[in-house]
């Protein structure tokens, strides 16, 4: 079996879909992307494949992806690595479709029968979030996540901290305690403000507090550790193990939150769950994404023996077919019961595409970009 050719499709909302084909009929499908810089990786993924993949065997993934990783003077870094990912789902696809059984099978065989999900809550206004965080947690979310604030200066004084802290003892309040919060910094906080911020949220039990400090400023994490009293997670903008090995090293994270995406695709990110066991840290995939992207993070979670909560980008909570669906053929197998999806049990992603929908949906436009926050002064502040 050879790889003989590819397509690739850019559909709303802000996602990028990659379909590998081969000489035996069967193909595999991934999601390669960086929100906001889909048509940088569409390309990076047309160089990988028109350079190197075609006429290969699709089933040799893991020389595959020691290929695309070290065959270039320069590595890593988030296109380079999205672009690996979503070829690497795609392959891993096509494995599971050739041997008939689903990726985790491949990858060892289920650690659970039944995957714990939470739901990202948006909103600036405590009582909007906190009206959502009831109606999420009464269709049967049994965890919750939600913004620790927008943009921050480098140093806040006392108005702005209590804001942050009452806006989140407000919804906290208004849900049941068998709920589980957690909170998401984004990196939006100076260290400055971090290590006062999470010594305040102690109070709230949460289950963890997410990107307390932006990557690139994570030697402060033992710093913000050693007084807080809640569980550190970070990890969706680090894309390999190389990247995570001096926050393993720090002994300061409790969670990691790989994207299936981002952090070099299923092979990838089967090996960080694996380091983060040995360092007795949790997984907590991150994947506010589309359909490809949750299947291949589930597929690696029904393995994965220290995985905690799965992030998902998608309504699957909902009888009806949201716009991810109409990706999918036939019924949705994200089947989702008191805060819980259903393993996906079918050949390769365990899920089936709908071409023509896809095919359609790639000709509307289709140009997301994150929007551009400035302070009061008019300097740029972290979105």
């Amino acid at each position: 079996m050879q790889i003989t050719g590819y397509e690739l499709y850019e559909v709303p909302p802000r996602w990028l879909f990659l379909k590998i084909e081969t000489s035996t009929g069967l193909v595999g499908w991934g999601e390669p992307i960086v929100e906001g810089r889909a048509k940088t990786v569409r390309t990076a993924v047309e160089e990988l494949l028109d350079s190197y993949l075609v006429g290969k065997d699709p089933l040799r993934i893991e020389d595959h992806w020691q290929a695309m990783y070290r065959g270039g003077f320069y590595r890593g870094g988030p296109i380079l690595m999205s672009a690996i990912a979503g070829v690497d789902q795609a392959l891993w696809d096509i494995k599971g479709r050739h041997y008939e059984a689903p990726v985790y099978d491949l990858l060892g065989g289920k650690s659970r029968e039944r995957i714990r999900v939470y739901k990202w809550i948006g909103g600036d206004r405590p009582g909007d979030v906190a009206s959502e965080a009831t109606r999420l947690a009464e269709a049967g979310y049994t965890a919750l996540k939600m913004d620790a604030t927008n943009q921050t200066r480098h140093v806040e004084g006392r108005e702005v901290l209590e804001g942050i802290v009452s806006r989140i003892e407000h919804v906290r309040s208004e849900v049941d305690d068998a709920v589980d919060m957690a909170v998401d910094c984004r990196g939006r906080v100076s260290k400055s403000m971090a290590k006062t911020l999470t010594r305040r949220l102690t109070e709230f039990d949460l289950l963890f507090v997410e990107e307390p400090v932006l990557p690139e400023n994570l030697e402060y994490l033992p710093v913000i550790a050693n007084q807080s009293g809640t569980p550190l997670a970070a990890g969706e903008r680090l894309y390999s193990r190389w990247d995570y090995q001096p926050v393993f090293e720090d002994g300061a994270i409790d969670v990691i939150q790989p994207d299936v995406s981002h952090a070099g695709g299923i092979s990838e990110m089967r090996r960080l769950a694996s380091a983060a066991e040995t360092h007795d840290v949790a997984v907590a995939p991150n994947c506010p994404l589309g359909p490809i992207a949750l299947a291949s993070s589930l597929q690696v979670v029904t393995h994965a023996p220290n995985f905690l909560v799965q992030d998902h980008g998608f309504d699957v909570h909902s009888d009806a077919r949201g716009p991810a669906h109409e990706y999918l053929a036939g019924e949705s197998p994200f089947v989702f019961d008191d805060g819980y999806l259903d393993t996906l049990d079918g050949p390769g992603l365990g899920i089936e595409i709908d071409e023509s929908v896809v095919a359609e949906k790639s000709a509307m436009e289709t140009d997301w970009h994150n929007p551009i926050w400035r302070h009061e002064d008019g300097s740029i502040a972290d979105w």
